[in-house]
């Protein structure tokens, strides 16, 4: 879709009224630290396997409503034209990952609730879940949604640190995956993914290029 802008942003991000402008704008939104602290409310462990959250029932049941306590107070701060929308309900598809549980990588989606809200001027802001339910990495979900929707851009806003170059090309930054660790290896990931079809990816100052 022409002029559409993907924007991703993380659970500990706290400056996000300004996309309330925003013309096009789908924002897919993460939480880890709000269902790390959910989780250690409930008594859970959290798990991780290479860098993915084990999610059983119980676990599902607190990423669920978590990522829905973020999505309502996101909508609060970028105002009127938000329209919160939880992924599983409105056909995010993803493969499951059956040795983790409830979790699963997300694929290229188009949802016909994001193209409505797009059509009435509002600003469709996105919990990371998939059909099933399934638990999926929102920079991964932020990805499958730009490249279904045939976004212009996706914008990966965060305080992770992250590359700090102005351009990476996807191949460099195929091998520069192999060096790095920490929060930022699934946002560069997801924006390789992007870029290699055509949609403009953006972590930061650094541009993605296929």
């Amino acid at each position: 879709m022409s002029g559409v802008v993907v924007v991703k942003v993380g659970g500990s991000v706290a400056d996000t009224a300004a996309l309330g402008e925003l013309e096009q704008a789908v924002v897919v939104h993460g939480g880890g630290p709000q269902i790390n602290a959910a989780m250690a409310e409930a008594g859970l462990t959290p798990t991780f396997v290479r860098g993915r959250r084990v999610t059983d029932d119980a676990t599902l049941a607190v990423v669920r409503g978590a990522l829905l306590e973020v999505n309502g107070r996101l909508c609060e701060q970028i105002g009127p034209r938000a329209v919160g929308l939880a992924g599983d309900e409105i056909g995010l598809h993803a493969t499951r990952i059956p040795e983790l549980g409830h979790v699963g990588v997300p694929s290229p989606s188009r949802p016909q609730a994001i193209l409505d809200a797009l059509a009435r001027g509002r600003i469709p802001v996105v919990a990371p879940l998939a059909v099933g339910p399934l638990n999926v990495n929102a920079d991964e979900a932020a990805s499958a949604l730009a490249i279904g929707l045939g976004a212009e851009r996706i914008v990966f806003h965060t305080d992770v640190p992250g590359v700090i170059l102005p351009r990476i090309a996807a191949d460099d930054a195929d091998r520069l995956l192999l060096e790095l660790e920490g929060g930022i290896v699934p946002k560069l990931q997801a924006a390789v993914s992007a870029a290699r079809v055509g949609v403009r990816a953006e972590i930061g100052q650094t541009v993605v290029v296929a």
